[in-house]
């Protein structure tokens, strides 16, 4: 089965930052932990999300622009950060979260729109 370029670069991306932002914050529920060990884990982590994010941009580039690949990124990066946050680390999510998030959203619509 072929999956349309968007499906399968969005599906990758997302997958990927999973598991970079466990890499990058799923030590901090861990505080005793050696930060040198720490950092080992993180990188260990971190391979995966490069596994998955290299073949997004390759897959993805040409259907997008290197902007949008970029913005798709970075907007999936917040929301799984966001959820991650809450579920994992047990902070709640604000109004003022709300607002920054949508204004992110503006600004990916802004990268997305064609101005012809």
């Amino acid at each position: 089965m072929n999956l349309p370029v968007p499906v399968v670069t969005i599906g990758l991306l997302l997958a990927s930052n999973i598991f970079m932002t466990f890499a990058w914050y799923g030590h901090l529920k861990h505080k005793a932990a050696p930060l040198a060990i720490v950092i080992a884990v993180s990188w260990g982590i971190a391979f995966f999300e490069y596994v998955l994010q290299v073949p997004a941009n390759r897959i993805g580039y040409g259907h997008f622009s290197a902007a949008q690949l970029k913005t798709i990124q970075e907007v999936i990066s917040l929301s799984v950060f966001a959820v991650f946050s809450w579920a994992y680390l047990g902070e709640k999510l604000t109004w003022q979260h709300g607002v920054g998030f949508a204004l992110i959203c503006l600004g990916a619509w802004f990268v997305f729109h064609d101005w012809g």
